[in-house]
């Protein structure tokens, strides 16, 4: 039986994310508030969790959860082959609405799904998810609904669609955005943007010029498609 907790009310907050905390070094299941949507997530360096949390939304392995972090620092734990414009994406846009794929650590004893190598990292801005991840590391976080669902911006709509299949439910309110985080992938060269979302692409551009849009291709890439 999953439980909710009103996180408004400080006495229930506190409550729990110290609930939530011990739900998912124990494998289970929660749900969170974030700065974008409300997300379900996981240990992330728990396997089973994660295949729990990809059952639960009714996702299969070849679409793995993205990895909130609590701190910019925890890039560095992570991330594999860290270039300047992911330390200054990171470093400009989050705690925020900015999904950044990198190279992973070869090292790293985990098991997200069909990576191939990569991992989709994000802080996010929003004090609940934070205090959160604090207490639990890195977390495997995917948006909270089922597959072909709009992502849940309250938490009772994400309880709807999820039910039981989670243990703690952290209620934070409506969603501040209402948006998902833009990605932007920088394992390719010049960085492209994956998904458009809340983090616009010329607020992007302001910090690496040379983001390519969602669709977008290299001058390079449209030269070389000329010549055959």
């Amino acid at each position: 039986m999953s439980v909710r907790f009103d996180c408004a009310l400080e006495v229930q907050r506190s409550r729990g994310i110290t609930k939530a905390a011990d739900v998912v070094a124990e494998g289970d299941l929660v749900v969170l508030p974030t700065d974008t949507v409300y997300g379900i997530g996981c240990d992330a360096f728990d396997a089973e969790a994660v295949s729990a949390l990809l059952a639960a939304k009714g996702r299969g392995r070849a679409m793995p959860p993205p990895v909130l972090v609590p701190h910019v620092r925890t890039l560095d734990g992570i991330a594999a082959g860290i270039t300047p414009d992911i330390r200054a994406l990171a470093e400009a846009f989050w705690p925020g609405a900015l999904t950044i794929i990198t190279r992973s650590q070869p090292t790293l004893r985990w098991d997200l799904g069909e990576t191939n190598g990569t991992v989709a990292l994000r802080m996010p801005l929003h004090p609940v998810a934070l205090e959160l991840l604090e207490r639990t590391g890195p977390m495997a976080v995917s948006s909270a609904n089922l597959t072909g669902h709009d992502a849940a911006l309250t938490c009772k709509q994400a309880q709807d669609m999820l039910g039981d299949s989670v243990a703690v439910y952290l209620d934070g309110g409506p969603a501040d955005l209402g948006v998902a985080s833009t990605i932007i992938d920088c394992t390719a060269t010049p960085p492209r943007v994956v998904r458009q979302g809340a983090v616009a692409l010329d607020d992007l551009r302001s910090v690496v010029p040379g983001v390519l849009g969602l669709g977008e291709t290299a001058p390079s890439d449209t030269d070389a498609e000329s010549h055959g």
